[in-house]
């Protein structure tokens, strides 16, 4: 396994779930976040960005400041809290992604295939980048998130205009490794297949 760093999201308000916190929702019997850390196993260090209360042994949690920035602001934070690190990358995942720790392999295997990429990260099926299921160079990313603190600051930027200039590669999702948790229904649905997957 390519040597790696985790950032997880995880401050997000979970609107359309009834304001709940996302991370501590159920899937198939375990805390999404805590889902989504089973990448954090093999990761060299790894933040979760989030309350205080969702930290877990190891793994620290950090918010920005101020909170509730959005997801540029919470990269921000996270990066600050892993450190600089040399040319380790950084993999990005949602907290709302369940499943997600599963495409880790595939994302580090693709960024390091193409050297002149700056990040790899997985398409849906309709086509969509998932940015936030993603493995970034760690340059290419923090120099991005300068450039967005000095044109103005990440407090409520879009995750699309921090990556709008980033060299990506493109990591075909099958398997719908990154799909996310924005409903009950979707919770519901995910569950089903995890459940069907772990028997």
């Amino acid at each position: 396994m390519i040597e790696y760093d985790l950032l997880v999201l995880a401050g997000g308000e979970g609107e359309r779930m009834g304001r709940v916190s996302k991370a501590e929702v159920q899937v198939a019997g375990r805390a999404m976040l805590d889902r989504v850390l089973d990448a954090a196993d093999t990761a060299r260090c790894s933040v979760v960005v989030g309350p205080g209360r969702l930290a877990r042994p190891g793994v620290p949690a950090v918010l920005e400041d101020p909170p509730l920035g959005g997801p540029v602001a919470g990269l921000a934070a996270g990066l600050a809290a892993l450190g600089p690190a040399g040319d380790i990358p950084v993999v990005v995942l949602a907290c709302d992604a369940p499943r997600a720790a599963r495409a880790v392999p595939l994302l580090l295997d693709a960024l390091a295939r193409d050297p002149g990429a700056d990040v790899a990260w997985l398409i849906d099926a309709e086509g969509r980048a998932q940015r936030l299921v993603a493995a970034y160079r760690r340059a290419a990313l923090r120099d991005a998130v300068d450039a967005l603190g000095d044109a103005g600051g990440v407090h409520g930027a879009s995750v699309g205009r921090l990556t709008g200039a980033l060299r990506h590669v493109d990591v075909a999702d099958p398997d719908a490794l990154g799909d996310d948790v924005d409903t009950w229904q979707a919770a519901e649905q995910i569950a089903a297949l995890i459940e069907a997957e772990e028997t």
